[in-house]
């Protein structure tokens, strides 16, 4: 039964040498602004001198995925453990990462390549030896749930089999006590699953009541979801994100219940919500939709998504969060607001963090674990020819709008990216950043004027003194974007005079729970040449 809660909650390349990053916590902010505090945390440096959670000193620092890594779906696979995000509309997508101590991750393959619509919180799990994925999609020919499966975690995957459920979202596989199979959807609900997985064996029903925050508490909305299930010591644990994904800061938490069967009853925990953002100044905003897993050392911890304090164009990053059982049988999270340092956990491996964003086109191109395509067309990756160091995409449609550009996700809070550009005949190309078909920014040109996108349209058209082939730099410097142009290759700039302010360009504004991705694009007739594409981090 449901108990009463007790009172309100108060208020992949060699790795670049080390760096240094502010960080916005509260006080690391208060200084930065010279109103006091102690002095910032600060992140070691990875590839291309992105920021790494690692630091090297027996701790960590959040976030361990940066950049938009949001509804973590966690497996722990013996000593291995797995997980991957939601990716919405970008293809290949489900990209399985890899760890063997929780704090560094590496990516490994896309477990979905062929587009079936906006990727929603998947479900990772395993079962008999064989790797399940329940995959959420919003479409406009419907919404559904379909599960994937494969022999290895890196595939190859089955094709996603439709479960025929329209209606819910954020499904999560359980076991119960006797045996049985089901998946808990949004809302409450769960429904029966066939032996083999791949099937529905009965309706959807409803068997769970959320615990409710106070009236007066600032949220997005109630919204139910991503239920995770954990049997623990006797115990099945279900962990629920309430308050709404994104809106105020404030709003996302997490909550969780009890039962010692599957079938219920659940009793609420008494010290609900477990994880809540309580004032804007916190490091990190709309914390939830958190899953527990066991580190190699025995400890538990918990993996959620966040956005970073002042920059919702990063998307949700992955955080973990230390997590302590108490005598009675429940669980908290310890780490606050994750602002500082946290003790690393004992025992496992570290693999290399991250990947290189920098291409130089020398063999095929890493779609899905490195690139993907904006609501690709099934027959999208036959515009790639990536090899000899050229990278050769085919244009398509008249503008990125129209184009399913090819795009990156960064995770650092400043970084400069540069690519050389050569043109075919009529063609049109440049550099990009891009939220979805009506929000992004960038600069293009044609082999007679550039082309500025901003606000996600095609503005000024300046004259290109450069002709049919340039390099291109766009610096993202704290939401204030800087376009240079060069026609010899670098070795001289010309500053372009439009630049951007993109702050705004977030969910926030525009819905659909994207990020600010960099990227390239191709438009018009040929293909067009991409060269030594180089990505580098900034130290703020």
């Amino acid at each position: 039964m449901m108990i009463a809660r007790r009172g309100l909650l108060a208020g992949l390349g060699g790795v670049g040498a080390a760096g240094i990053l502010p960080f916005h916590s509260s006080k690391a902010h208060a200084s930065a602004v010279g109103t006091g505090g102690d002095s910032p945390a600060r992140y070691r440096r990875g590839f291309d001198n992105q920021r790494i959670p690692d630091l090297g000193n027996g701790t960590f620092l959040n976030p361990v995925v940066s950049g938009d890594r949001p509804d973590p779906s966690i497996l722990k696979d013996g000593k291995d453990y797995y997980m991957t995000f939601s990716t919405f509309d970008a293809y290949p997508g489900l990209t399985i990462w890899h760890s063997r101590d929780l704090v560094n991750w590496r990516p490994l393959a896309p477990a979905l390549t062929r587009n079936i619509g906006s990727v929603w919180a998947p479900s990772l799990h395993k079962d008999g030896g064989r790797y399940f994925l329940y995959i959420p999609v919003k479409a406009s020919k419907g919404n559904d749930i379909f599960v994937s499966w494969a022999d290895r975690i890196t595939g190859p995957w089955s094709a996603p089999i439709s479960l025929g459920l329209p209606d819910h979202i954020d499904p999560c596989y359980a076991v119960a006590e006797d045996g049985s199979r089901w998946l808990f959807l949004s809302g409450g609900d769960r429904v029966k699953l066939s032996p083999d997985n791949l099937s529905l064996a009965g309706e959807v029903e409803h068997v769970y009541d959320p615990w409710r925050y106070p009236s007066d508490w600032i949220v997005e909305s109630f919204s139910p979801e991503g239920p995770k299930i954990h049997f623990i010591n006797g115990w099945f644990y279900m962990i629920t994100a309430v308050g709404g994904t994104a809106g105020p800061p404030t709003g996302h938490m997490v909550i969780a219940a009890r039962s010692r069967s599957l079938h219920g009853p659940w009793e609420h925990h008494p010290a609900n919500p477990l994880v809540r953002t309580s004032s804007i100044d916190e490091a990190w905003w709309s914390r939830g939709h958190a899953s527990l897993v066991e580190a190699p050392d025995g400890s538990w911890w918990s993996v959620y998504h966040g956005y970073e304090n002042g920059f919702w164009t990063l998307g949700r990053q992955c955080l973990l969060d230390p997590v302590e059982f108490t005598p009675d049988g429940w669980f908290h999270m310890t780490g606050g607001d994750l602002s500082l340092p946290i003790s690393k956990p004992a025992g496992g491996t570290a693999v290399q963090h991250g990947m290189t964003l920098s291409d130089d086109f020398t063999g095929p191109l890493a779609l899905g674990s490195k690139w993907s395509f904006f609501k690709p067309d099934a027959n999208e990756a036959d515009r790639v020819k990536s090899g000899g160091g050229v990278l050769r995409l085919t244009g398509k449609g008249e503008a990125p709008s129209s184009g399913s550009p090819l795009l990156l996700t960064a995770g650092d809070r400043s970084y400069r990216f540069e690519c050389d550009i050569e043109l075919a005949p009529g063609g049109r190309a440049g550099l990009i950043l891009f939220y979805d078909e009506k929000l992004y920014c960038g600069l293009g040109f044609d082999r007679d004027r550039f082309v500025t996108h901003q606000y996600g349209r095609e503005r000024a058209r300046p004259a290109n003194p450069h002709g049919a082939s340039m390099r291109l730099r766009v610096t993202n410097k704290h939401h204030i974007i800087i376009y240079d142009t060069s026609g010899d290759g670098g070795q001289t700039w010309h500053r372009f005079d439009r630049g951007m302010e993109v702050s705004g360009y977030h969910h926030n504004v525009r819905g659909d729970f994207l990020m600010l991705r960099p990227g390239l694009y191709a438009a018009g007739p040929g293909e067009a040449k991409f060269r030594n594409f180089k990505f580098t981090a900034l130290d703020d």
